[in-house]
């Protein structure tokens, strides 16, 4: 039965992403919801200019319908796990088209302020912490594979906001060719829906792990849009969001260091701007071609395609890898 509930929940998210993404591109485009590319991306990327943003609203409306959808069908049950998950994608989703927002209203590539969205993260990591202890959950730190719970106490909240700004800002920070954190995020919400599945001791396991499902098939029909050559990028609203329920999820569901090797490719892309940052107050010099990542395999020549799915690969390896530690082992 759980697999036809698989089957009906990936089925339902995609098609109704590709309703949603054929109704609201349109519009996008109509009301020029664009932003400017960097001024080092101009001449590589110039086929992308006046390509809509916020696109994530189209992966964020076919999910939250497809919840809706399938409550009402009494194919879903409304869980506490669940509560805490939807409230983690809904906020971080609002964070992000806020700053998409005024980026467009402004006609710049100047929203929220560094520190405004910081203070909106946190908030939302407070209740989130909040959310979790109420349930009885213990502040641990816990290691699956090797059997290792650490009580971290209240450092638990801050361990909670780094996961969460993390996650959230990793994601963004990998979404800069089309399809790519579209499609590692499909490849990492489908294995958290394997994971979720096998953590029988969470209350409302079954519901957190529909959702990554239904997360996934919207994911999968954003990308008919969103791929090379992309008619729609998801911005941050569909970053910021995406990337923090990867967080919440694995903070749930206790596979936050998991979440390091599923998600390897968005650590890697975040890693390789900390050290180009660094390397350059240093040395005044630059380390890689560009950061992120991606953008240096552009710069030695390798064509957007290729370099998508190269990191795809990447991203599915580390994922199977993570299936064989967290459900298998």
């Amino acid at each position: 039965m759980i697999l036809v509930k698989v089957t009906l929940s990936c089925m339902v998210g995609f098609l109704l992403a590709l309703f949603y993404g054929i109704v609201l591109i349109p519009i996008l485009k109509k009301i020029k919801a664009s932003q400017r590319l960097s001024i080092y991306l101009e001449e590589a990327h110039h086929k992308k200019i006046g390509t809509p943003t916020m696109g994530g609203i189209i992966f964020i409306s076919s999910t939250l319908t497809s919840i809706i959808l399938l409550i009402i069908l009494k194919k879903i049950n409304i869980s506490y796990s669940l509560i805490i998950v939807l409230f983690t994608f809904i906020s971080y989703g609002l964070i992000g088209f806020m700053d998409d927002y005024l980026i467009i209203k402004r006609n710049n590539n100047v929203g929220l302020k560094p520190s405004e969205k910081m203070l909106l993260q946190l908030i939302v990591a407070l209740i989130y912490f909040y959310l979790f202890m109420i349930s009885n959950n213990e502040p641990l730190l816990w290691i699956h594979t090797l059997g290792i719970k650490i009580n971290i106490g209240w450092f638990y909240g801050l361990f909670i906001l780094f996961v969460l700004t993390a996650s959230s800002n990793a994601v963004n920070l990998t979404d800069g060719l089309d399809g790519l954190a579209g499609g590692l995020s499909a490849i990492a919400f489908f294995t958290f829906g394997i994971l979720s599945y096998y953590t029988g001791w969470l209350e409302g396991y079954v519901e957190v792990s529909l959702f990554c499902f239904i997360l996934f098939g919207a994911i999968l029909g954003f990308l008919v849009f969103n791929v090379n050559p992309a008619k729609v990028f998801m911005g941050d609203t569909g970053s910021l969001c995406l990337g923090a329920t990867l967080g919440g999820v694995a903070i749930l569901t206790r596979h936050e260091v998991l979440l390091i090797v599923i998600g390897i490719v968005f650590v890697i892309e975040t890693l390789s701007c900390i050290i180009q940052t660094t390397y350059y107050k240093l040395t005044h010099k630059r380390l890689f071609p560009m950061a992120p990542i991606h953008h240096s395999f552009e710069k030695c020549g390798w064509r957007e395609l290729d370099i998508v799915r190269l990191f795809w690969i990447v991203g599915l390896v580390a994922s199977m890898i993570s299936i064989m530690f967290g459900v298998i082992i």
